[in-house]
């Protein structure tokens, strides 16, 4: 058997927006402590010297359920609401029934309420498919029972306008052709759809990643042969300084042996960056 107090705590304290869900536990919680008696039949008749002890076990047994069921109910409404509840009211049945007088809401409003959150449902992503869909079937359950029932074809319509951009292609397809799916297998479909959408869109990542590194690395290559260059070319063109300077001393050696006197204005005329000054002529 399930601890009495863990049964008990779960059932929460009652407001004003929350009765249906109160009620729903409260008899969950009773019914597993079976203790839900008193909220299902009737008081038995009252004993007389005639009754047997049947009846005297079951008026006993339904008594202790009474007793029980409205202590439960005492202590998961608020205190204030308590003083409100005429003290006549001895059974756990009539003692519910007068709690749910004052919450019973209009059938209309409540009407209103399920079919706007029932519009508002729409695939955003975050759960799949099939989660998203069975977030519509506990609705239209509810509008079914306050008799509005809603066929499965406008409902599979809801389902295929709520679906985002990507699923376009899909909603075409669906609508060229002639057969209706029944909603289950529509769901089926959406779930195969939704599946391929995610593959391609892991396909296309890693496209993208690829071309990426490639790019990258094509850049690397570039930047590296342009710095490999560089001292290259530095080299070269010391290289061609030194030669330069060789020669050109060699021909003021020359110019100097066959014309000591005009050598001077000769090389003055010669200008070449990085050169050695040339002395005066004697």
């Amino acid at each position: 058997m399930v601890p009495a107090n863990i049964n008990i705590n779960s059932i929460p304290m009652l407001n004003s927006l929350n009765f249906k869900s109160w009620k729903e536990n409260l008899k969950i919680v009773l019914g597993m402590m079976d203790l839900d008696l008193a909220l299902r039949e009737n008081s038995p008749p009252a004993l007389t010297h005639k009754s047997t002890s049947k009846e005297k076990r079951e008026k006993k047994r339904w008594e202790k359920s009474n007793c029980i069921c409205v202590m439960i109910i005492k202590r998961t409404i608020p205190e204030a609401f308590r003083g409100t509840i005429s003290e006549t009211l001895t059974k756990a049945k009539d003692f519910l029934a007068d709690i749910e007088k004052r919450f019973v809401k209009n059938e209309k409003d409540e009407i209103g309420t399920l079919l706007t959150n029932l519009i508002s449902k729409k695939y955003t992503g975050k759960y799949n498919i099939r989660e998203y869909s069975m977030q519509i079937f506990p609705l239209a359950s509810k509008l079914r029972v306050l008799n509005l029932d809603l066929s499965e074809d406008l409902l599979a319509h809801l389902v295929l306008i709520f679906l985002p951009t990507q699923f376009s292609q899909f909603k075409v397809s669906y609508n060229c052709q002639k057969e209706t799916w029944p909603l289950n297998e529509l769901i089926s479909h959406c779930v195969q759809e939704e599946k391929r959408l995610k593959q391609d869109k892991i396909e296309s990542g890693y496209l993208a990643s690829t071309s990426k590194s490639k790019d990258k690395g094509k850049k690397r290559k570039k930047d590296k042969g342009a710095a490999d260059t560089a001292p290259q070319n530095k080299q070269q063109k010391e290289s061609n300084d030194r030669r330069l300077t060789v020669t050109f001393v060699k021909l003021k050696g020359i110019l100097r042996s066959i014309a000591p006197t005009i050598t001077h204005g000769i090389l003055r005329k010669c200008v070449y960056e990085g050169l050695p000054e040339l002395p005066k002529a004697k």
